[in-house]
């Protein structure tokens, strides 16, 4: 069965076409980091603007690199939401005109799935598993029970790390997107010359807090100096900020798997990619007993192989038809 992925929801314009559910035949992602550094972060209406210039390029490359023909498809699936509404019209849309035209199937995608199920891209996991999404427009954790069967135990309350990591990078006057760049100076930088605090709220709560973090890294950058005088360097600053979010995530994370009784881990979504995260989540889980896995970085961030994946199993428990592809319509802020 091959399944013609679709994903537009921020500023990866991506198509991917995925043979029986695991097999990946092509992988087609356009991005707009060039775009949007000029304004140090995503401005909606140009990332629309770009999805419709890229939408049909992405498509036809994803189809002519997995060696078929648009009729050999046998399923399309999209994402629904959550996300930016313009940018999630331009590839429902397309998706919606492409089903027509081939009377095949089509079948909505929350993002949040395909980030939860993109581990299947490189491996089986065995569920239940605890799951991590972290990026730019998310932080939650979930407890996956199967494909299809998701159970929220805790989100973001404010901002989303990704969202900390670019925010901070703008305050610091480094370029976007911010996340590489905080993590690449952080390497030089001393993680301890700086405590920035680290908001676990209440007692037994799973859920996340990161603008104190954020407010705090822009009162210390008025005079860049810690309790000893010492004036740090963005490196320094960089390294500690990292820190106090790895600590915060990896330790939510295994306060999930303990309460859940779960002894494996998955940490995807675009931050998933951040080398100090995985060191310090694979040391502090193994240390439990508890195994975590990560999806290769090109999984990590927003992919259609994910929402081709997703859409296979979705589309095996509940089959659509073509006249379900036009009840569809994009939604913000899809809940999962």
């Amino acid at each position: 069965m091959y399944v013609l992925g679709i994903e537009t929801s921020c500023d990866e314009t991506a198509a991917s076409v995925v043979k029986d559910g695991e097999h990946i035949l092509s992988n087609v992602i356009a991005g707009q980091s060039e775009i949007h550094s000029l304004y140090g972060g995503v401005v909606p209406e140009l990332a629309g603007r770009a999805h419709i210039d890229h939408i049909h390029a992405v498509a036809y490359s994803a189809v002519k690199e997995a060696s078929l023909k648009f009729s050999d498809i046998d399923l399309i699936a999209v994402t629904q939401g959550p996300g930016l509404a313009g940018s999630l019209l331009v590839g429902l849309n397309f998706a919606k005109g492409l089903a027509y035209a081939l009377k095949k199937p089509l079948i909505g995608i929350n993002h949040l799935e395909g980030h939860l199920t993109a581990i299947f891209l490189q491996e089986a996991v065995a569920f239940p598993y605890v799951a991590l999404s972290v990026s730019g427009g998310h932080t939650d954790l979930y407890r996956v029970d199967g494909f299809g069967h998701y159970n929220l135990l805790g989100q973001t309350r404010d901002d989303a790390a990704g969202e900390c990591f670019d925010k901070v990078a703008k305050m610091m006057g480094l370029p976007y997107p911010g996340g590489p760049v905080i993590e690449k100076l952080a390497k030089t930088g001393n993680s301890t010359a700086h405590n920035f605090p680290r908001s676990f709220l209440q007692k037994g709560s799973l859920d996340f807090s990161f603008s104190g973090l954020k407010t705090s890294v822009k009162n210390f950058l008025k005079t860049r100096l810690n309790r000893d005088g010492v004036k740090l360097s963005d490196a320094d600053i960089a390294a500690c900020f990292q820190t106090a979010v790895t600590d915060v995530l990896v330790g939510k994370l295994l306060s999930a798997c303990k309460q859940e009784g779960v002894c494996r881990a998955v940490i995807t979504g675009g931050v998933a990619s951040n080398g100090a995260l995985r060191q310090r989540a694979e040391k502090e889980l193994n240390r439990h007993s508890i195994n975590v896995c990560f999806p290769k970085p090109i999984f990590c961030t927003d992919n259609a192989a994910m929402i081709a994946i997703a859409g296979y199993h979705r589309y095996k428990e509940e089959p659509v038809d073509l006249k379900n592809a036009f009840e569809l319509d994009a939604v913000a802020s899809l809940v999962l």
